[in-house]
This record gives structure tokens, sequence and C-alpha cells, in this order.
């Protein structure tokens, strides 16, 4: 199993502009490959919270922060309830947080845990081994309707409709059970000039039941709201994104917050509380270097966008 390698580390840490008696949200603890980093440059006042859905990577990431210091805590828990955990701690304004949006390494190493289209597993896809909804289930019991749109709006896929009638179609025989009998019937819908294409032909539908499946699309949305409330003034929140829905849900969320700078036309506020107001410190994504995608394969599409409050 490989390490896992943080993405756009030194630049998120960078963007973070970290005050050493701040207190910093990494929502996305995974490894703590980035909580590592943050949890260093703090001082006996600052503070870290972690927040990861997944029970394994807050075991890991608790030896690892451990080594670095002991002003931490994690909570086991996905992110969309940060504020209700930091509340309970009497924390109303917070000066940075990160989001890394990608799946962690090991999810996917772990071939049991379903993510994987490249090993034999049950379809589950959970980041949250708590909750009860799987992949199995969208699978074999969504609507034709509802998994084209799944497929199509977050996996991005043509051949979305088509894949998910021969679902529907080959599930009314014999429930599809495993991630190996979903990559078969993929490839037997894809016509061969797809599946010469560079890239796995499943990756797409993967994608799409993984974002169903954790409801991910939903809960970025909700956060991102909830952090434009608790951030402390010169307080940055970082986000990493992975594919393009995501990165256009960050960008459009940041802009419609943001003052911009030089226009006159493009001035936005939250429309509840007018007094609240951001700048973006990214007008551009900050991608990665072509040495860090060579050394980290899984870092090719990250886009990372950067929002201060004023």
């Amino acid at each position: 199993m490989d390490e896992h390698i943080p993405v756009l580390l030194k630049e998120a840490i960078e963007g973070l502009n970290i005050k050493p008696d701040g207190i910093y949200l990494d929502l996305t603890l995974g490894r703590a490959g980035h909580a590592v980093e943050i949890l260093k440059r703090l001082s006996q006042k600052g503070q870290l919270i972690g927040f990861d859905q997944d029970n394994d990577a807050i075991v890991q990431s608790i030896e690892r922060l451990k080594k670095i210091g002991n002003n931490f805590v994690t909570s086991h828990t996905n992110f969309r309830h940060f504020d209700e955990v930091i509340h309970k701690m009497n924390i109303r304004g917070v000066d940075g947080v990160l989001m890394d949006l990608g799946v962690s390494s090991p999810q996917f190493d772990y071939t049991e845990r379903g993510f994987s289209y490249r090993g034999e597993a049950k379809l589950d896809m959970r980041m949250d081994l708590r909750q009860s909804l799987t992949a199995y289930t969208i699978v074999n019991t969504y609507s034709l309707k509802d998994l084209t749109k799944i497929f199509r709006e977050y996996g991005e896929d043509k051949y979305a409709y088509p894949i998910a009638k021969r679902i529907v179609k080959d599930r009314s025989i014999a429930p599809i059970t495993t991630t190996q009998e979903l990559v078969a019937l993929i490839k037997a819908v894809k016509p061969s000039k797809e599946l010469a294409k560079k890239g796995h032909p499943a990756k797409q539908i993967f994608q799409a039941l993984r974002i169903e499946v954790n409801d991910e699309i939903g809960a970025l949305k909700e956060t991102i709201q909830k952090v434009f409330e608790v951030l402390n003034p010169g307080g940055r929140l970082v986000i990493i994104s992975f594919h393009s829905l995501e990165d256009k849900i960050v960008k459009d969320e940041f802009r419609k917050v943001a003052i911009q700078e030089g226009s006159r036309h493009n001035v936005y506020s939250l429309p509840t509380k007018d007094e609240l107001s951001f700048r973006l410190i990214t007008h551009k994504p900050i991608v990665p270097s072509e040495a860090e995608i060579e050394n980290n394969h899984r870092a090719k599409s990250a886009k990372m966008r950067i929002l201060e409050r004023r």
C-alpha cells in the first residue's frame, strides 16, 4: 500500500497564512498529511481541530499528531457538522479552515471498502461505515431516471443512460453485488473506441456513486456556507477539489460572497449579513507543479482556491 501523500501541501499551508496562536480546522483530516504541518506551526496557545467520517483515519491521525504536540482535538463526524462540534467547545470564531476533497489513498488501497474499480469487493463506498446507504443500494434500487442523472451530473459520463439502462436490466435477473460485476457491465456497454482510451472506463461511474453515497455535493455546499459564518477577520478558507463539479461549486460559492476588487459590476455580500465580506486570494485556481504530479499521480486534477474574511 502506498503512503498517502498530501496534495498541494506547501501551497495549502502558505494559503492558510497560519498564526501561531490561532484556531484551525482541518475538515478532511485523512491521514493528517496537512494537519501535521498545521500543528507544527502552532504555539501551545494555538489549536487544531480535525474532522473525518472515517474512523480508521481518525485513529491513524491521532498517532501522527501526538508526535508533534497535544494541542489538537479530533472528531469522528462528517465535516458538515463541524459547527456543532466547535460550538460545544465554546468556539465562535476560527482563523483558518482547510478542506481537501480527495478520497484518501488508503480508502482506495483497502480494496474491501469498495471505492476502487481495480479490485474485487462488495459495492460499498461509505466513508462513514455507520451510515446505511451504500453503492449496492443505489445500483440495485434507484430508478433508471435517477441512475442516469447521477452518472451524468456527478460522473460526467456520456454513456450515463445506456449504463443505467443496462444496470436496470441486469439487476432484474440478479442483484449486482461487487465492484468487478459493475466494471464488467460498464465495459460491456461502452464501445471499443472508448475502452481504448487512456484511463479506466469505470472511473466516472465509480466517482458518481461515491459522491451520491456520501452526499458529497450537498455536504460541500452546506459546509462552505457554515465556514463563512465562523471565520475571524483575516481568517482563510482553503479548498482543494479534484473534479470540475466540485471546483465549480467552490468557485461559485466564493464569488457569491467575495468583493471583486477592480470590478464595479461584480460585488457580492451574504444576503443575511451584509457586514460580512470576503476577498478572493486566488482569482484562478492553484494547480500542482509537473514535479508534484510526477511524484503523486493523484494530484493531477487538483485545484486549490482560497478565500479570506476581510
